[in-house]
């Protein structure tokens, strides 16, 4: 099962004991045998996105690691990693942290 829309408003941390759950899970989907296979492009708050959700319908679990990882960069200075204002600009904003995309990206 991928989340496909993990951000910190679907990230819920009870105080007392740090405990961590997600909820939210209207974008989840199961995942067949083909990963990626008949899932759609349009899923997660943009600044959480991975690079495979802005350009194609096939992925997998990664797109809920990028979100992590997205989240976990913000929350070492309380701003957004990569702010992209559209799809192409979130692109931009991403290629200019981790370098270019490879051609077979």
């Amino acid at each position: 099962m991928i989340h496909r829309d993990i951000k910190p408003e679907n990230l819920l941390i009870k105080p007392k004991n740090n405990n961590l759950k997600i909820c939210d899970f209207g974008f989840a989907r199961v995942l067949n045998n083909k990963a990626g296979s008949g899932l759609t492009d349009y899923v997660a708050t943009r600044w959480y996105r991975a690079p495979e959700l802005l350009l194609s319908n096939h992925y997998g679990k990664e797109v809920d690691i990028w979100a992590i990882g997205c989240i976990m960069g913000e929350i070492t200075d309380g701003d957004a990693l990569f702010p992209g204002e559209s799809e192409i600009d979130q692109l931009f904003c991403i290629q200019k942290v981790l370098g270019a995309l490879t051609p077979q990206q």
